[in-house]
């Protein structure tokens, strides 16, 4: 079956990733991950097989959180390291997971913490306010209840004034779509480790 497409779309759950990678590798065939939750094993694995053939992994493929994720790179040089920067997300009642990894993964939160991922750049609600500020860390505040496709503001607060950028998903039709035009652009690329900036052409 799988000699027939071009490409494979993968949301499943993380042990199941990497055996589907494996198998893409093997054929030779593109391959699209929207599954969140790997372990650094796992992780350091699939960055291998990208090795061998093209592999768009992203936490989140809306069009529209992917241009959040760029205007706050922007909005974080912009501002600069004077600014605090806290994230707020909010999904259903039954999400297993926190933070969302969308929120887990936010890039470019200031000029200190470009490219940190989770957990050097940012800590989980409930933390000691004043260790984190020293350190300049973002904090991640998740909320969960009703049936929230996913909401994500990112918070810049400086002495007078505060700069909230927020993107609403209200259906889940939005990843799909994003996950097709993620599978149409890799079929035919590199191997290589893209995501959806580099689909979107945001970077």
């Amino acid at each position: 079956m799988i000699a027939e497409g071009d490409v494979v779309v993968d949301f499943t759950f993380h042990e199941s990733t990497v055996p589907m990678a494996r198998i893409c590798a093997e054929h030779k065939k593109a391959m699209v991950i929207g599954t969140t939750g790997h372990s650094d094993t796992e992780q350091k694995e699939l960055v291998q097989i990208a090795a061998q053939i093209p592999l768009v992994w992203s936490s989140n493929f809306s069009t529209g959180v992917n241009t959040l994720f760029w205007l706050t790179r922007q909005a974080a040089e912009i501002l600069g390291p004077d600014f605090d920067v806290e994230i707020v997300e909010m999904h259903h009642r039954l999400k297993k997971d926190a933070p969302s990894g969308t929120a887990g993964r936010w890039p470019g939160l200031s000029p200190k913490r470009a490219g940190s991922p989770w957990p050097a750049c940012c800590v989980m609600d409930g933390r000691d306010w004043w260790a984190s500020a020293a350190a300049r860390k973002s904090g991640i505040h998740s909320l969960r209840g009703g049936d929230v496709v996913g909401d994500h503001t990112v918070v810049f607060a400086a002495a007078g004034e505060r700069l909230e950028l927020t993107h609403k998903a209200s259906t889940r039709d939005t990843f799909a779509s994003g996950a097709l035009r993620a599978a149409q652009w890799v079929a035919g690329k590199k191997p290589g480790l893209y995501d959806m900036q580099d689909v979107l052409g945001l970077h």
